[in-house]
């Protein structure tokens, strides 16, 4: 008698804690984020037709496609370091490439845990700081297993990476060996930007970096399968973003779209109506606080991104603010604030030139058939400009008529007005953000905020 009423209250038990976990589940959607590396908006859904990717586009028509995603950062550590704190890096430390900050931030991830979601992470930590040990539960590949609900995970797809677009083709035969031939992209046929010279090997490197965006997505479709296969597809809201633009010269490691302008689609069944595009501004430093809010979660005072999803949305963005500092052995300092229609741009040093030679980047064949023809005396016009010995010490530009930001509007006097605007928008950003990129690198390591993970960097006079 004792032992099957003891059999029985077992049982309501389990079938309480099932109920209880079916309800969290329930109101409490699980978040899985695809981020591509190096990866811009150069995808099919945003109208490139060049572009072959029809798992993104089958997630763009079952969410929400948003056209003025920006990243923060135009280069990788930083970004993540504001992906991960949903503080801006200039604000703590991790402006610098290749700077590690001693004592790291608060994550959301860790925030999550608190809560009761499973946090697993698999794939790249660049974010300028060691892992706190509360950030995950697993860095484990956790597609083939999906965690127990409610969850948040995270996968990041090093294809496109500009490691990989500059290396032989046989080098990344792995990544692309799913493409047919029909979906293998001609050479001939890629659309150059007009600052780029028109070369084989420019083309060459477009090419493939419009082949590995494809295997990019096969990879995508993979991981939205088994969300599928193993019924978490419901509950969850998918995000697919890039942590900054392609990985190519004058994009990956600058201010201008090529270089900051990222996808953004987002699907949550029964909450964003399939097909969905949204216009508003979004900067990935608002992901971390978003991220939050949708779980539910208290949203910690720090952080200075805003929600733009979900029940808690904050007013729509008048401005995204994107920094560059010192990249690997080249030192610079550079702001940018957007609207929807211009973008603004501060060169804190205008005696250096954007050529300055950055190792990984004179890897890369663009790299090196540019900088020859300009040693021959052979560029002129837009191809030339990346190679003044000095930069302006503001630009300005109308991103409607002119997407390549090759027009510098800043002495226009009908713009003058535009950049005041802006001028003072950038100038309340630096003040009240507490951006240190004005406090010299040297003096940074001497408080013990960072270590420099370069020797040579702490040795140049020039490092600021």
């Amino acid at each position: 008698m004792k032992s099957g009423v003891l059999l029985t209250r077992i049982m309501f038990a389990f079938v309480g804690l099932f109920v209880g976990r079916a309800t969290l589940a329930t109101n409490r959607p699980n978040i899985v984020w695809i981020i591509g590396e190096d990866t811009g908006a150069e995808l099919g859904c945003y109208n490139d037709r060049y572009a072959f990717t029809p798992n993104l586009d089958r997630l763009a028509s079952q969410g929400a496609r948003f056209t003025r995603a920006f990243s923060h950062a135009p280069v990788c550590a930083p970004s993540r370091s504001g992906l991960i704190s949903g503080i801006y890096p200039t604000s703590v430390g991790t402006h610098h490439m290749r700077s590690k900050l001693v004592s790291p931030p608060p994550t959301f991830t860790s925030c999550l845990r608190k809560a009761g979601y499973y946090v697993a992470w698999s794939g790249k930590t660049d974010f300028n700081f060691d892992i706190p040990r509360d950030a995950f539960d697993s860095m484990q590949n956790w597609v083939k297993r999906i965690p127990e609900q409610p969850f948040f995970a995270c996968i990041n797809l090093f294809s496109p990476h500009e490691s990989r677009i500059r290396a032989p083709k046989e080098k990344f035969e792995t990544e692309i060996a799913r493409l047919t031939t029909e979906e293998r992209h001609d050479p001939a046929q890629a659309p150059l930007p007009p600052y780029y010279p028109d070369t084989p090997e420019v083309r060459r490197d477009v090419a493939n970096y419009y082949d590995l965006v494809t295997a990019m997505d096969y990879e995508v479709g993979d991981i939205l399968y088994e969300l599928e296969r193993q019924g978490a597809a419901d509950n969850t809201i998918v995000f697919f973003f890039g942590d900054h633009g392609r990985g190519l010269p004058r994009a990956k490691r600058w201010v201008y779209d090529s270089g900051i302008h990222v996808p953004l689609l987002v699907r949550w069944p029964r909450h964003i109506k399939p097909g969905t595009v949204r216009e508003e501004l979004v900067s990935l430093i608002d992901f971390a606080p978003s991220v939050l809010s949708l779980a539910g979660v208290e949203i910690p005072k720090a952080m200075q991104g805003q929600v733009f999803l979900g029940p808690h949305m904050a007013p729509p963005r008048q401005h995204v603010v994107a920094a560059r500092d010192r990249m690997d052995e080249a030192f610079d300092r550079i702001r940018a604030v957007r609207d929807k229609r211009y973008k603004y741009i501060r060169n804190f040093h205008p005696e250096l030139s954007r050529a300055q030679p950055i190792a990984s980047l004179e890897e890369t064949p663009t790299m090196r058939v540019w900088r020859r023809l300009h040693a021959e005396g052979r560029l002129n016009g837009p191809h030339s400009l990346f190679f003044d010995p000095t930069k302006p010490a503001e630009e300005l530009y109308d991103l409607d008529t002119d997407p390549h930001e090759i027009k510098n509007l800043a002495d226009s006097p009908e713009h003058q007005r535009k950049l005041t605007q802006l001028r003072s928008t950038l100038d309340q950003w630096i003040a009240e953000t507490k951006d240190l990129g004005a406090v010299p690198e040297i003096e940074l390591i001497g408080r013990g905020l960072v270590k420099n993970v370069v020797k040579e960097y702490t040795r140049r006079k020039t490092i600021a």
